[in-house]
């Protein structure tokens, strides 16, 4: 047996013990000392995009899930700045920090779009924007990331995307740019690429500014996601890395699938990682 496949079983393993003895977030757990701050997760409330603010906010703390990524379903772009800092207000009541914002559309060249969707952005207290810029209008986008002092992460979207399908691509125009330009890391996009994932995560360091994560059973397929934990995607070897490389960022579920019915995938999602984390420790 290899060191890395001797690695991955004592992990695997150890986060099947874990994940047994983990509840999830409604529930008791037997396990009395956690690792789940290792790796921080959060939800991009794109996952809740069918539900309005005040259940995407409910659903989200009966996860038992501190930080969120939202998308405009739940803080519209049309909003004024007043409304955009109450909407904000709403999760922070409700004890949520927003890490980030988006996805967020930045195809157009026009400058004044680019500019609307940062100001955007920075009213709704976003602290880094997930977007999806062109290869062609980056410097307009770092121009005002840097006046409005943002971070950039540019998402990936896989086969499909003619500008940035996986994390190399979007290294590749970076890497010399201001430090707030840097990466959304979209696993499951990535791996449809073909892509290493864990070589990617390593190869962006400090460009990597979020992350978000699902799972597939069939790279070729982007129709095949499920919960996370039952495809293909090497989960455990994604975390070992991130808390080798020390990762400040979060780890977002982007779960698609049931969109009117969300919440028991998630959780059950959720409730893997966490074990994983537990059992990764125990290992360490």
């Amino acid at each position: 047996m290899s060191p890395n496949t001797r690695r991955n079983f004592l992990t695997g393993a150890a986060a099947l013990a874990a994940a047994s003895a983990t509840s999830t977030a409604s529930g008791a757990s037997a396990v009395t000392e956690h690792h789940w701050g290792d790796i921080r997760l959060a939800v991009a409330t794109y996952s809740l995009r069918a539900f309005s603010r005040e259940q995407a906010i409910s659903i989200v703390r009966r996860l038992g899930i501190k930080y969120v990524n939202v998308k405009s379903f739940h803080m519209p772009y049309y909003l004024s700045k007043e409304d955009l800092k109450a909407a904000r207000a709403d999760f922070e009541k409700a004890g949520l920090e927003i890490v980030s914002g988006g996805n967020v559309s930045l195809q157009s060249a026009d400058e004044g779009f680019i500019r609307r969707h940062l100001e955007y952005a920075k009213n709704a207290g976003m602290p880094t924007v997930v977007c999806a810029p062109t290869t062609t209008n980056l410097k307009l986008v770092e121009k005002h990331a840097r006046e409005l002092d943002l971070k950039i992460a540019i998402h990936n979207h896989g086969p499909e995307d003619k500008h940035f399908p996986n994390g190399a691509s979007v290294l590749k125009y970076v890497n010399d740019m201001d430090p707030r330009m840097g990466l959304c890391y979209d696993i499951g996009h990535a791996c449809r690429t073909g892509a290493d994932v864990v070589e990617e995560l390593e190869a962006a360091g400090d460009r990597l500014h979020d992350i978000h994560i699902k799972d597939l059973t069939d790279f070729s397929d982007r129709g095949s996601q499920v919960i996370v934990g039952k495809g293909k995607i090497p989960v455990a070897d994604i975390f070992m890395a991130l808390k080798k490389m020390r990762y400040k960022g979060v780890v977002g579920l982007e779960y698609e699938i049931d969109v009117a019915a969300p919440e028991a995938g998630m959780d059950a999602s959720i409730s893997y990682m966490r074990g994983l984390l537990d059992g990764q420790a125990s290992v360490s």
